[in-house]
C-alpha cells in the first residue's frame, strides 16, 4: 500500500497533462524515455548527495534544505536542456509534459528507496511522499523547463546557458521551501496540491493559444513563399533578388541547390503544420515514404552548400526555436 500511495499520484499526474495536450504534441515513447532518464538521474543524485553529506559534516536536515535542492534541480535540468538545445522541445506545454516526466522518474526512484527503507511506515508519510514530495519533484523540474524554453525563445540566436538559470532558481527555491516545510507536512502537501494546477493551468491556456497563433502566421507565410517558388515569380520578390545577389559570392550550382533547399524546407514545414492540426482533430497522421525521402534530399543538400551557405540562406528561412523543432517532430 505504501508503494502504491507514494508511486501512483505522479505517474496519474503525468498521464493528466498528457491527456490535456489537445495538439498531441508528445508522444507516449517519449515520456516513458523521460520517465527512465529521470530514474538515471535520481540513482546520480543519491550516490552525490552521499558523498556531499559525508564530506560536509552538515546536519541531514541543513543538508536537505540548503544543498540537496541544487543538486538535484541542476542534474533533472541538465536532460531538459539537451532537449531545448536540440529543438526536441516546441511549446511550453510540451515542455511542462517533459520536464514532469523527468521529475516523476526521479520521483518513482527516490521513492522507491524509501519505501525499502521505511516500510513500518505509516500510512500519512505515504501520503505526504506520494501527493507532496513526488509531485514537487515533477512540478519544480517542469517550471523550469517551462522558463528555460521560455527564455531561449526570447533571447533567439544570443540564447546561452544565462537563458536556462532564472528557471534553475526558481525550480531551487520552489525545492528548498518545500523541504523547509517538512516538519509541517499537512501544509507542504496542500501547497504543492494547490499551486501546482494552477500554473500548469496557466501554462497550457498560454501554449494553446501560441500554438494556434503559430500554426495561422505559419501557414500563410509558407504558403506565400511556396507559391512565389512554384509561380516563377520568384525573381522578382525579396528573396529571389536576395539570391541573385548570392550568384557574386557562389558558384551557380551552390545557388541552384539554395533554391532547392528552400523549396524543400518550406514544403516540410507546412506538412508538420498539417499534422498537427491533424492531431487535434483526433486523425493520427503517419509520415510517409515520400516525405522522408524528401528528408533525405535535405541532407544532401546540406552537405552540398556547406555550413557557409546555410547561413547565407538563413534570412529566408523561418528558423525560430519553433520552427526548427517542427522539422524535428516531423522527420522523427
Amino acid at each position: 500500500m505504501g508503494a502504491i500511495i507514494g508511486l501512483l499520484p505522479v505517474l496519474a499526474f503525468l498521464a493528466a497533462l498528457l491527456l490535456l495536450d489537445s495538439y498531441k504534441l508528445v508522444r507516449l515513447r517519449e515520456v516513458v524515455a523521460l520517465v527512465a532518464a529521470g530514474a538515471a538521474v535520481a540513482g546520480v543524485a543519491y550516490l552525490a548527495n552521499g558523498a556531499l553529506l559525508a564530506s560536509s559534516g552538515l546536519g541531514f536536515g541543513t543538508y536537505t534544505r540548503y544543498v540537496a535542492p541544487p543538486v538535484e534541480e541542476l542534474l533533472k535540468a541538465l536532460v531538459i536542456v539537451a532537449l531545448v538545445r536540440t529543438h526536441r522541445v516546441g511549446f511550453l506545454v510540451d515542455a511542462a509534459i517533459f520536464g514532469f516526466g523527468v521529475g516523476a522518474g526521479f520521483a518513482v526512484v527516490e521513492n522507491g528507496v524509501y519505501v525499502q527503507q521505511l516500510r513500518e511506515a505509516s500510512a500519512g508519510l505515504w501520503v505526504v511522499r506520494g501527493f507532496g514530495t513526488a509531485i514537487m519533484h515533477g512540478g519544480a523540474t517542469a517550471i523550469f523547463a517551462v522558463a528555460g524554453l521560455a527564455m531561449t525563445e526570447r533571447a533567439r540566436e544570443a540564447a546561452g546557458w544565462g537563458a536556462f538559470m532564472p528557471g534553475l532558481a526558481v525550480a531551487v527555491v520552489l525545492h528548498s521551501a518545500y523541504n523547509h516545510l517538512l516538519p509541517f507536512p499537512r501544509a507542504s502537501t496542500l501547497g504543492i496540491l494547490v499551486v501546482l494546477p494552477v500554473v500548469f493551468y496557466a501554462v497550457f491556456r498560454r501554449s494553446e493559444e501560441a500554438v494556434s497563433g503559430w500554426l495561422g502566421h505559419g501557414f500563410d507565410a509558407d504558403t506565400e513563399m511556396l507559391d512565389l517558388i512554384n509561380s516563377g515569380r520568384l525573381s522578382d520578390s525579396p528573396v529571389g533578388r536576395y539570391l541573385h545577389a548570392l550568384k557574386d559570392r557562389f558558384h551557380g550550382h551552390v545557388v541552384a541547390d539554395l533554391l532547392c533547399y528552400l523549396r524543400l524546407y518550406t514544403e516540410l514545414a507546412l506538412r508538420a503544420k498539417g499534422i498537427l492540426l491533424m492531431r487535434e482533430s483526433g486523425f493520427e497522421v503517419p509520415v510517409d515514404e515520400a516525405t522522408r525521402a524528401k528528408f533525405a534530399e535535405m541532407r544532401y543538400l546540406e552537405s552540398s552548400i556547406g555550413k557557409t551557405g546555410l547561413l547565407a540562406i538563413q534570412p529566408m528561412l523561418h528558423m525560430s526555436h519553433k520552427d526548427l523543432w517542427q522539422l524535428y517532430m516531423l522527420g522523427k
